[in-house]
């Protein structure tokens, strides 16, 4: 498994799944509620490497479809996945590995790469732009019509496909009859790669000079012939700068409200299930659907990241593709597989957090609820007093809060990747430097599932500030390990449409939301609150050093809380244990290819972060290909300026096959003054030895309220 893009996040180690799923050590099946449901008997399958899909403008996207082998004379559904990350040599282990597990019980499963990537012809300049859409509405039409596609489609996805597949959802294709949208959101500003709480956050410009290689790779000579190098250079020359376009939209304005179904979420006519983990960072996304669509909708929170079930990193994952046969026989074939009758929401109940046991799996049940939300869901008011946590409220005391440009390094990633460097560490030291209150010793569990959300009384004496906190469980031992987080631009206080300058010296009263979790804190540890300014590397600094002032005794901490059941409900899937145990095992090089130094802070308050990705060769036998990735990223930061911060990506993608070989490598590095961004973006292109494409942008845009 390599480790240096989202791309390989979303791979995994899918080459493990080639033997099977039921072959995993350790699976077994849980108890049922329902009476069994049996997988259909398997049909035999055929795989055609590449087929052209037309399009209504003469353009030609590029599909891997995988049908069962009697499909012309019995059509099937066929479920679609519509994504960028290469079917040719991307993703290409993990969509074979789920094609030849999933499509012998009777489905089709096509695997298009959007306009610009891969084989297909044109350009691409952005994310799910509106193209992107129209097109995705022309390839369900198409697959409905074709002789072995009985009419109904579904789509599924993950990452962007699962973005695509609720923003084609909601241009309401007639043949597109349900979906399945994993590790995705609703809102492109609030729960994307770019923005969080109105603060810009790292993963931006990881992400954006990943994307940037996304967006130029070539096609493979051997589907296209001679006109790859044409169509390469033809996506070199139309990239575009892409972080100063994301830089240039600091709040939800039209640009990221394009493709948020958030903003309607009516328009979504077909069945839904709604997919993600505790460890992934788009998992708000998960109760807002489940809130607020009003078709037939399920959803189910596993403790893994951003992967699909049976990749599950970390554990305990699932048998995935027998929960998949269940969800499209029911709305692709008008089968009652019972899956309709169980719980609207499945959510691992966690008995402690990821960080703490990684790579084994997280100790835990599944717990479920009817409906989402749930009535049975209490809030448990904390007050944030100044002698700690506490049921009633104490005097009004206030207290300062310094922002602390070196604060975070425990919490460093919006986004973990790589979970042996990236899942946060024992967060102890952050506390220690942080407005810290603790309750009491628990006397006995208390489990919470859905948002915690913090009300902070604040007053600040610069018109820019943040506000971050933390929420944490603090062991016997004295550890404190994060459960969940909430970060807020305060200038975003009123929302992030139009934010205002906070009025110096005046005070407010405003509400930080936490990521949705499912925690059981144990008894005899402390429930922690830790509030800062800073949370960096996470979060861009805020323009000016910052004082604010925390009133406690009016500020709180509200917990979901649920109900413990010695009966709740196990879930209806067989479960994959050890999975990452055992491919760190069988690997010894795995945690060397991630791997991150900390220095500082030196004499001047200096610290430097320095990670760096490098992908293992990954060569694809049946076609001859190596793709090679890798990403060098540095951070740095001098305590007492905020404008210190340099944020510096270097990723490269290399591809070799014979004499084809090609290399791209795209670069970005952020810094500041207190009025602007400096950003500096590069992409070149490498053939054999050649350079045969080079590009830099240097922009400067102005800070808005950020």
């Amino acid at each position: 498994m390599k480790h240096s893009s989202r791309r390989d996040f979303l791979v995994g180690a899918a080459a493990a799944l080639s033997a099977g799923y039921a072959a995993a050590a350790g699976s077994a099946p849980t108890a049922r509620v329902h009476a069994p449901w049996a997988l259909p008997p398997k049909r035999p399958i055929k795989a055609i490497e590449n087929m052209w899909i037309p399009l209504n403008d003469g353009t030609r996207l590029a599909m891997r479809l995988w049908l069962p082998a009697d499909a012309e004379r019995t059509p099937v559904p066929v479920v679609l996945e519509y994504l960028p990350y290469r079917k040719r040599d991307g993703v290409r282990t993990r969509d074979q590995s789920w094609a030849e597990s999933f499509t012998p019980y009777g489905f089709g499963f096509a695997r298009v790469d959007i306009r610009g990537t891969g084989e297909s012809d044109g350009v691409l300049l952005g994310e799910y732009l509106q193209q992107e859409q129209d097109d995705g509405v022309e390839i369900v039409a198409w697959l409905a019509k074709q002789p072995w596609c009985d009419g109904n489609i579904g789509m599924r996805g993950i990452s962007w496909s699962g973005f695509n597949t609720l923003q084609i959802a909601a241009r309401a294709p007639p043949a597109l009859k349900a979906i399945m949208s994993q590790c995705a959101t609703d809102n492109r500003y609030t729960d994307d790669a770019h923005y969080a709480g109105g603060a810009l956050i790292l993963n931006n410009y990881e992400w954006g000079a990943e994307f940037k290689q996304v967006m130029v790779l070539p096609p493979d000579p051997e589907l296209v012939g001679d006109r790859w190098r044409e169509m390469w250079l033809e996506r070199l020359k139309a990239t575009p700068p892409v972080l100063a376009t994301w830089l240039s939209h600091q709040r939800y304005d039209s640009f990221w409200q394009h493709g948020s179904v958030a903003l309607d979420y009516s328009r979504i006519k077909c069945p839904a299930y709604i997919v993600d983990g505790q460890v992934d960072a788009y998992r708000d996304f998960l109760p807002r659907l489940l809130t607020h669509l009003k078709v037939p909708r399920k959803g189910l929170m596993g403790p893994w990241g951003h992967q699909y079930p049976q990749l599950a990193n970390p554990g305990p994952g699932l048998d995935w593709v027998h929960e998949e046969v269940r969800w499209w026989s029911q709305w692709l074939k008008g089968r009652d597989t019972g899956i309709m009758r169980e719980p609207m929401l499945r959510a691992y109940m966690e008995r402690a957090t990821a960080a703490e046991v990684w790579p084994d799996d997280v100790p835990g049940r599944w717990v479920a609820e009817p409906a989402w939300p749930s009535p049975r869901i209490a809030r448990m008011v904390l007050f944030l007093n100044a002698d700690g946590l506490g049921h009633a409220r104490g005097p009004d005391t206030v207290r300062p809060c310094k922002s602390q440009e070196t604060l975070g390094l425990t919490k460093r990633e919006w986004f973990p990747f790589n979970l042996n460097i990236e899942l946060p560490k024992d967060q102890t030291a952050d506390d220690l430097r942080s407005l810290s209150f603790d309750s009491q010793p628990l006397e006995r569990a208390v489990e919470i599932l859905g948002q915690p959300v913090v009300r902070i009384r604040v007053k600040s004496d610069q018109p820019v500030a943040k506000l971050a906190v933390r929420l944490n469980e603090v062991k016997a031992d004295g550890q404190s390990w994060n459960v969940s987080y909430g970060l807020l631009n305060l200038t975003h206080r009123n929302g992030h449409e139009i934010p205002a300058p906070l009025e110096i010296g005046k005070v407010y009263d405003v509400e930080v939301p936490c990521y949705f979790t499912a925690h059981r804190f144990e008894p005899g540890s402390r429930i922690r609150v830790a509030v800062s300014e800073s949370l960096w590397p996470l979060a861009w600094p805020s323009p000016r050093p910052v004082t604010l002032e925390i009133t406690a005794g009016a500020s709180s901490l509200a917990l979901p809380v649920r109900p413990h059941e010695a009966s709740d409900q196990t879930i209806d899937v067989p479960m994959l244990r050890n999975r990452m145990q055992r491919r760190v095992a069988a690997d010894p090089e795995y945690l060397e290819r991630a791997q991150v130094t900390i220095t500082g802070p030196d004499a001047q308050g200096r610290v430097l972060i320095h990670k760096l990705l490098r992908g293992a060769p990954e060569t694809f036998p049946d076609i001859g290909t190596t793709v090679t990735e890798s990403s060098d990223r540095i951070l740095s930061i001098t305590e007492g300026d905020p404008n210190s911060s340099v944020w510096r990506v270097e990723s490269s993608t290399h591809i070799q096959r014979g004499d084809w070989i090609t290399t791209v490598v795209a670069a970005a590095e952020l810094t500041s003054t207190a009025e602007a961004f400096r950003l500096q973006e590069s992409v070149k292109a490498i053939e054999g030895d050649n350079t045969v494409f080079e590009r830099n942008w240097d922009n400067r845009i102005p800070r808005d309220w950020m």
